[in-house]
């Protein structure tokens, strides 16, 4: 096992610390999650030169996850700086999840490697450009699963009563106007998730209706 320095930031389920200029290691909380087989995915998706950090496979387990250290904000950060527009960040989500969903699946080549959990924080801006993180909930399947659940991360917050909810809005508007493979199955499975997934709190999932309403309103 790796030996950690400081604590850099916590999750949901995951907190990262420093090993050195190079290197960090993400420790999964309570068990959760597969860091091992996480690492393996974003080694495949790289090597159809995808943007993820690198991971160091060796060092892995179900636990730890041994990665690039990035330098740059997240998505969510640069809007709140100022320093990217929603709707720019909207379409770079689309973008990613277009470029994604090119990659055949590692068991399945006929289904699509899906994230399942990407939004503008699991988007760090490097100076060489966007890279996807936080890859704990990928799957292979239909890519309007994915397109689901990003919409529906985005759309919660949008209905919200948070200062982020404007921004969100414009997200989301940005995300499926460009245009999406948003599908109706994609969307009933990704609410269906989002209200059973543990780590949410009682008014996020409260919010779940209003968010499906919106997002159909965008399409429609």
């Amino acid at each position: 096992m790796p030996s950690t320095g400081r604590l850099l930031g916590s999750g949901r389920t995951a907190d990262v610390y420093e090993i050195d200029g190079a290197w960090v290691l993400r420790r999964n909380r309570e068990g959760r999650g597969n860091a091992a087989a996480e690492g393996a995915v974003m080694e495949y998706v790289r090597g159809y030169g995808y943007p993820v950090p690198r991971v160091r496979l060796g060092d892995d387990s179900r636990t730890d996850l041994v990665m690039e250290r990035l330098s740059g904000p997240t998505m969510l950060q640069a809007n709140a700086a100022g320093s990217l527009g929603p709707e720019e960040a909207g379409s770079t989500l689309a973008g990613l999840l277009r470029a994604l969903h090119t990659i055949p699946g590692r068991r399945t080549p006929s289904a699509h490697v899906l994230h399942l959990d990407l939004h503008p924080d699991n988007v760090i801006l490097t100076p060489d450009g966007p890279r996807v993180i936080d890859w704990a909930n990928t799957e292979e399947g239909d890519p309007g699963l994915d397109w689901g659940m990003s919409a529906v991360i985005l759309a919660q917050v949008a209905v919200g009563d948070e200062p982020v909810a404007q921004p969100a809005r414009a997200m989301l508007t940005a995300l499926l106007a460009d245009p999406s493979a948003l599908t109706e199955a994609g969307l009933l499975e990704a609410r269906r998730r989002r209200a059973a997934n543990p780590t949410m709190s009682r008014r996020e999932v409260e919010l779940l209706g209003a968010a499906e309403h919106l997002i159909r309103l965008l399409v429609s």
